[in-house]
């Protein structure tokens, strides 16, 4: 579940540092948030016993491993 987690806290860095680097763009608060509400989301996910349980499995690791590099990806070339 740490990884996972740290996965949360990363998104939501990341939206947020997104947010303040690219101040003067148009629609800048829409592209962060496209980042920081799915990694509170997934922080809050990891906090709750029976979507817990769901997270615990391989599909689920491997599914959100591919949506954070997507939203990783997505924040470097947002403009």
């Amino acid at each position: 579940m740490t990884n996972l987690r740290y996965t949360g806290y990363l998104l939501v860095a990341l939206g947020l540092i997104n947010m303040r680097y690219q101040t003067g763009h148009s629609n800048i608060v829409t592209h962060s948030l496209v980042i920081v509400i799915p990694g509170l989301l997934l922080l809050a996910a990891t906090f709750i016993k029976s979507t817990q349980k769901v997270l615990a499995g391989k599909n689920a690791k491997i599914c959100v491993g591919i949506v954070a590099a997507a939203l990783v990806a997505y924040s470097f070339i947002n403009n």
